[in-house]
């Protein structure tokens, strides 16, 4: 359990927005699917235990008919593309990148549409027209050549800033200390950036905050805040889990 001095932060903002009557909307996210594992198994358990919407994001060029076997009955689950094959094609001193960089912009797209057409078939009723770029990054001349490969949503890391061809869904709290320890990050510092994006949302932005995990790579940490942050959630008067579906669907109907 959480020390209840590090979970009061949270507490006392969430009480704010109950109070005003206002409902905070999450979503989950999670990364690097692509076959039934034991930590897929913890996350689908999870998840379905408390209510709790999840979009995974599945790398297209690695999965096939088990994960679909698998997911073909939880309701609760979405899949994303996440790229086609989570390679790094960027330079030894440049920042991770699949979709972009030195390679032609047609073997980008090419690769996409097919890891959204293998996928589209892989998940009749669980495909999300959503692509999640691996290392959340992808170069923005790609971006507008999207729509006519299908995708719909784009769902990356950080606040929405500028206009979009397509609706955005982002991430904003990462569990994992990619740059540290690669385990669950401190649970005081998790609660802090959640704090911070619910005030952010309270004073006025209006997108959703999305949780993003890893399932695979999650150590007890991740596990314990992610357990942790249902139970003070799922059910709250002042939380909403909102599945991606959902919120794709709110954003393509005011625009």
């Amino acid at each position: 359990m959480i020390d209840s001095s590090i979970r009061e932060p949270l507490y006392r903002e969430l009480e704010r927005w109950r109070t005003a009557g206002r409902v905070a909307r999450l979503w989950l996210r999670d990364d690097d699917a692509i076959e039934p594992t034991a930590a897929l198994e913890r996350l689908l358990a999870e998840t379905k235990n408390y209510g709790i919407p999840v979009t995974l994001a599945v790398i297209p060029a690695f999965t096939g008919a088990p994960l679909a076997r698998r997911l073909a009955d939880e309701a609760h689950v979405s899949v994303a593309v996440h790229g086609w094959a989570h390679h790094n094609h960027a330079g030894p001193d440049e920042k991770k990148q699949e979709l972009g960089g030195p390679r032609l912009e047609e073997a980008v797209l090419n690769e996409l549409y097919e890891g959204f057409l293998k996928l589209k078939d892989l998940y009749p009723t669980r495909f999300l027209t959503m692509l999640v770029p691996p290392w959340n990054r992808i170069d923005k001349g790609l971006v507008p050549k999207l729509p006519a490969l299908g995708f719909e949503s784009l769902s990356t890391y950080g606040r929405v800033r500028g206009e979009s061809p397509l609706a955005v869904v982002n991430s904003h709290v990462d569990l994992m200390d990619w740059h540290g320890t690669r385990g669950g990050r401190p649970t005081a510092d998790l609660i802090g950036e959640l704090v911070a994006e619910l005030k952010d949302r309270f004073e006025g932005r209006s997108e959703p905050i999305g949780v993003l995990g890893h399932h695979l790579v999650h150590d007890a940490a991740a596990w314990d805040f992610l357990a942790e942050l249902f139970e003070e959630t799922a059910g709250h008067p002042a939380v909403e889990w909102v599945s991606a579906t959902a919120l794709v669907q709110d954003q393509m109907s005011t625009t």
